[in-house]
């Protein structure tokens, strides 16, 4: 329950100003007190709202400049389909598994997803990455030959110890 009194200043009535919300954005808003006597939550003096236009009034503009986000395809997925174009007709395939499952792949520092996946990639020579969730990798190199298929399993260790001993 809200209570406003009657208050004044060298004979006037006081103005007060408040900020309430109002559809997600603060807006002012003046209450009058000339004439009020302690007036409870269930008989209060209309509250007057001024003109103020609102920041967020279209659908458009209830997006934040701060928070630009690509509306395009994630980032792993450019890298996979970029992979998958340079194939050509000798294109090879690999098979990543992860022990623990859902480490990221990193393939010559680029992100493509996470584990297990299947990748369409052409023949070369590949630097592969394995980064679990809790510090934990795997690394090794692959040489791809023309129309070749290979299935590479890798088990990601703790990339820092967890505890040292001092002698």
């Amino acid at each position: 329950m809200t209570t406003f009194f009657r208050s004044t200043r060298n004979g006037l009535p006081l103005l007060l100003l408040f900020l309430v919300p109002c559809r997600g954005v603060w807006a002012q808003t003046a209450v009058e007190t000339a004439g009020a006597n302690s007036v409870s939550g269930a008989t209060a003096v209309p509250a007057k709202t001024f003109g103020i236009a609102s920041p967020s009034a279209t659908a458009d503009d209830k997006k934040s400049a701060h928070l630009a986000a690509s509306t395009g395809p994630r980032p792993e997925v450019v890298n996979r389909q970029a992979l998958e174009q340079r194939a050509g007709r000798d294109a090879c395939k690999l098979l990543l598994r992860s022990r623990p499952s859902a480490a990221g792949v990193w393939i010559d520092g680029a992100f493509v997803g996470s584990a297990p996946m299947l990748l369409v990639l052409p023949p070369g020579k590949y630097k592969l990455e394995l980064r679990g969730a809790r510090s934990q990798y795997a690394a090794q190199v692959i040489d791809l030959l023309p129309r070749e298929t290979r299935e590479v399993a890798l088990t990601l260790a703790i990339r820092y110890p967890t505890h040292a001993t001092v002698r």
